[in-house]
């Protein structure tokens, strides 16, 4: 005869609310070592629908550009986010909490330009003509974008789960807006942290 388990008492939380929940020390140690990063201070665990990024940050290039996403990311800001713009054989943009491309945390970034080339996996903060305007908005290389190079801020770079960002849903048009039902950001996290 087999035995019947009881009803987890998490069966009934609704999925948005299960990021709420504590894990134990025990479990986040284990994941942590699970994931194969030099510096965990300097590494983003991104949860996407169908699998975990994995983002190793530059803070000798662009220093306040890591700075100021760690903040960002300590504070929740980009779970939950759409990812708006997504045009295929370019790039998956993120991180606008109106959704539309229009908005962002409200502290602009000065430009920190470097020698690292956009590139399969090069994540890049996003901005308007301003190049002092860049703000949480960000964007992960799909291909290799050497006009880009110079022009906008690359923080980091995709170094596990590149093909997760694959299957982001991809927009239409010339300017690649997505419309429902878009992909999103299940949650964001310092690699350190967990």
């Amino acid at each position: 005869m087999t035995k019947l388990l009881d009803k987890s008492k998490t069966a009934s939380i609704e999925n948005a609310d299960t990021k709420k929940l504590k894990m134990s020390e025990q479990r986040a140690k284990k994941i942590k070592h699970s994931y194969n990063a030099k510096n965990p201070e300097n590494t983003l665990l991104l949860k996407l629908k169908d699998g975990d990024v994995l983002i190793e940050m530059y803070e000798d290039t662009a220093p306040e550009h890591v700075k100021r996403i760690k903040e960002l990311v300590r504070q929740g800001f980009y779970n939950g986010l759409k990812f708006h713009r997504v045009i295929d054989g370019f790039m998956a943009q993120t991180g606008c909490p109106l959704g539309t491309g229009t908005g962002g945390s409200g502290k602009k970034l000065k430009a920190e330009f470097n020698k690292r080339k956009h590139k399969r996996g090069t994540v890049s903060m996003a901005r308007a003509m301003d190049i002092n305007s860049a703000d949480s908005q960000f964007f992960i290389c799909f291909a290799d974008c050497p006009w880009l190079d110079e022009q906008y801020t690359v923080w980091g770079d995709v170094i596990s789960g590149m093909e997760f960002v694959d299957m982001i849903k991809r927009g239409e048009g010339m300017n690649g807006m997505v419309f429902d039902p878009v992909d999103q950001i299940i949650s964001m996290s310092v690699l350190a942290d967990l």
